[in-house]
């Protein structure tokens, strides 16, 4: 069984930093494609920024300059620095992350999320 747990969510002020965390657990043989997606109440889930198993990283436009991810092969972890946070990056953040199983099977799974809220 395959799990990713998230962490480092929490409430600050606008113009703050937050760092989340996410943890990969279980039987595997690697991962490929790591992700945050996060979902404001009333929207759809959205891609925040993703990297690749080779580093190479993307990011939605409405954060470029302000989020980093970066991620640890070696450990299986995944993390998002957020800085110059706004309160229309209040969202429930996901980690996704596609493994690697086994007859070349590859699957993504999902994190619990983690509740970011930017106010005042």
């Amino acid at each position: 069984q395959v799990q990713l747990v998230e962490s480092g969510g929490g409430l600050v002020q606008p113009g703050g930093s937050l760092r989340l965390s996410c943890a990969a657990s279980g039987t595997f043989f690697g991962i490929n494609d790591m992700a945050w997606y996060r979902q404001a109440p009333g929207k759809q889930r959205e891609l925040v920024a993703v990297v690749t198993s080779g580093g190479t990283t993307d990011y939605a436009y409405s954060v470029k300059g302000r989020f980093s991810i970066s991620r640890d092969i070696a450990k299986h972890t995944l993390a998002l620095q957020m800085n110059n946070l706004q309160p229309e990056d209040t969202a429930v953040y996901y980690c996704n992350a596609v493994f690697v199983l086994g007859a070349g099977r590859r699957y993504g799974y999902w994190g619990q999320g983690t509740q970011v809220t930017v106010s005042s």
